[in-house]
């Protein structure tokens, strides 16, 4: 009995969007997903992928079998049939793509704006605060500069000045006081930004961390301890705003498992918030090509229980003061801790306050 082709395109396309269908659950490709915001951006790449492997195999399909079907036989030396076209056809494969194309916006712009990308009052173009936590430049020149100090006092003077007009051996700015700025009148949220989800908009993230690119290290400050490291830790289910910019040129914060991706511009703040959920150990990733040893801007971020995190937080206080204490042993004037640290302490953005508190 000869299957009539309606019921063979039927089957064809039942078993098409089947096979596409679980393929675009089950491809595999994507790391885990470490925060809620992850969740939504997967659905967004499945469907794609169930749309675009049905389309592959459609197409592809349709080629080999024409191919095939159709291919010249030994023997035949006649021309094929003139085909001069087919108006509805050409109608409907037009119309499908756009639909898909359209649909796929749709989809995106909601996923976008629930993660918290979409805010339509940001201010695309306020200026970043200059008065921000910085730490000193010398120091990061001298870890960056492969040239010995000279004997010679103009030459190193000289050396000097250069470094601190140097963008990357300037000070790095943590962007302490921006958060500040956003309570000055006529002056919003810093752009680009990801900000809260719409459930979310408008309070206050659980944990704030301040982040600072510059060639080629990530630095990381979390104000409300005064706690400045080079590895991110985050608790589990609190909801983190990072708080960015760059201390030379334009670097992007990119943790495949977050799925999220954001630009750090020199003198400007780029906010991004997420709520970890899977505990682990992930890598910070620069995905903005910055310069010669791009591939080695790297960072640690690890995402533990509440219990974990406030454990390392005192561990990270305790070494603070060790460092302090250290300081002042060696006070050959005999000097108040706040006077004798007021130099550098100055330059590192460290309040008087926090100091006193660090130290007693």
């Amino acid at each position: 009995m000869k299957i009539p082709s309606s019921i063979w395109t039927l089957l064809i396309g039942i078993v098409l969007t089947l096979v596409s269908f679980w393929y675009g659950q089950n491809h595999g490709l994507l790391p885990s997903a470490a925060t809620d915001e992850a969740v939504l951006v997967d659905g967004l790449f499945n469907a794609m992928m169930i749309i675009s492997t049905g389309i592959f195999l459609l197409v592809e399909g349709i080629l080999i079998y024409s191919a095939f079907k159709y291919r010249r036989r030994a023997g035949d030396n006649e021309d094929g049939p003139p085909v001069e076209g087919n108006v509805p056809l050409e109608i409907l494969w037009t119309a499908i793509p756009a639909i898909i194309v359209i649909g796929i916006s749709v989809y995106s712009f909601d996923v976008y704006n629930e993660i918290g990308g979409f805010d339509p009052h940001a201010i695309h173009q306020a200026p970043m605060n200059q008065e921000s936590m910085a730490m000193p430049g010398s120091a990061i020149a001298a870890t960056l500069s492969d040239t010995p100090p000279s004997t010679e006092p103009n030459l190193n003077q000289e050396k000097s000045d250069q470094a601190m007009q140097d963008p990357a051996t300037a000070e790095v700015r943590n962007a302490d006081q921006i958060p500040q700025l956003r309570n000055a009148p006529g002056v919003g949220i810093v752009a680009p930004t990801i900000g809260g989800t719409p459930d979310k908009a408008g309070k206050p993230a659980g944990l704030r961390i301040n982040v600072t690119g510059l060639q080629y290290a990530w630095i990381f400050t979390y104000p409300e301890t005064g706690i400045t490291t080079g590895e991110m830790h985050v608790p589990i289910g609190r909801e983190v705003e990072i708080n960015m910019t760059a201390n030379d040129v334009i670097h992007a914060f990119w943790v495949p498992e977050f799925r999220l991706k954001q630009d750090a511009i020199p003198g400007r703040q780029s906010e991004i918030r997420f709520t970890p959920k899977k505990a682990g150990d992930y890598v910070l990733i620069c995905a903005e090509l910055c310069g010669p040893y791009h591939g080695a801007m790297r960072a640690p971020v690890v995402i533990e229980p509440q219990e974990a995190f406030d454990k390392w937080v005192q561990e990270q206080l305790v070494a603070s003061k060790e460092t302090l204490n250290q300081a002042v042993a060696v006070n050959p004037a005999n000097l108040s801790p706040n006077e004798f640290l007021a130099p550098y302490t100055k330059d590192m953005g460290i309040q008087p306050e926090i100091l006193h508190q660090v130290h007693h």
